[in-house]
């Protein structure tokens, strides 16, 4: 028995690196599995789906698994709903949606030309929307469970020197994934943020040190047991699954200063040490 029996996934940029890796661990685990890709290059250029989806569905299928290859742009609202399309042209059904597909266009902030952030808070922002609104009205107008994971990052959530776009669209990404789980729960949908470190072809020259840990392989367990019922109880949740680990990641805030009156600027730099956690 297999942890995804039954289930059918939509894997979004799985023609390569950690969609690829997520695909094939969950097609080896009995779900049926949507094979997303443009086939661009690593900063949104260029396509060709056949050189990259195509290629991981046909390893799935020589391995047993069941999968079919998609090559429309998650940041359109009609690439979304072609994507939905094919999981229930050849499966019938959804069960879970990874949101993984992203692109790169890393300068630091004045550098950056409005096509930067543009392309890439659409293919990361918008495409998670545009992949996720037709999975969501298909689950709730079937009355089906679901679980969708979105792909922020540390960036998204810490901030990252020369990458304001990026860490722009993944910090909404989390925003997005804590609403969604709140209106998620009365259908049974859960919505999950994950927040990886692995090297890929995105991360290839950013100097992350060689750790078997932090191939796709190693990360992808850490998403099945997200889409799998291993984690029925959660959702609204980042994991940051790298190479140190697995840890959930959560915003919280301090004391604070609490006045019983009208206070002034002065007053309230008085309290810094209850309001600020401490030196950055």
């Amino acid at each position: 028995m297999g942890l995804l029996d039954g289930k059918v996934a939509i894997i979004t940029g799985a023609g390569g690196g950690l969609g690829a890796a997520y695909a094939k661990l969950f097609a080896a685990e009995g779900a049926a599995v949507v094979v997303n890709d443009l086939g661009a290059a690593r900063d949104g250029s260029g396509a060709d789906a056949s050189a990259a989806a195509q290629l991981v569905v046909d390893e799935i299928r020589a391995a047993g698994g069941r999968a079919v290859a998609n090559g429309d742009d998650v940041s359109t609202m009609q690439g979304g709903e072609n994507i939905l399309k094919a999981a229930l042209d050849n499966f019938g059904q959804v069960d879970i949606l990874i949101c993984n597909a992203g692109i790169l266009r890393d300068k630091s902030f004045p550098k950056m030309t409005e096509e930067d952030w543009d392309l890439v808070v659409k293919v990361h922002l918008k495409g998670t929307y545009c992949c996720t609104l037709p999975v969501w009205k298909w689950l709730k107008e079937n009355s089906k469970p679901g679980v969708i994971i979105m792909t922020s990052s540390t960036t998204g959530l810490y901030g990252n020197f020369g990458q304001a776009n990026y860490g722009a669209a993944k910090g909404g990404i989390y925003s997005f994934m804590r609403v969604l789980s709140i209106e998620g729960r009365k259908s049974g949908i859960r919505v999950m943020g994950l927040a990886p470190g692995a090297l890929t072809r995105m991360t290839a020259d950013l100097g992350y040190p060689e750790n078997p840990l932090r191939l796709p392989e190693n990360i992808a367990p850490a998403v099945l047991f997200m889409a799998s019922d291993l984690a029925a109880d959660h959702s609204g949740k980042v994991l940051s699954v790298s190479s140190q680990g697995v840890a959930e990641v959560k915003m919280v805030q301090t004391d604070g200063f609490r006045p019983d009156k009208p206070y002034t600027a002065q007053e309230l730099a008085g309290h810094a040490q209850s309001i600020f956690f401490g030196a950055d």
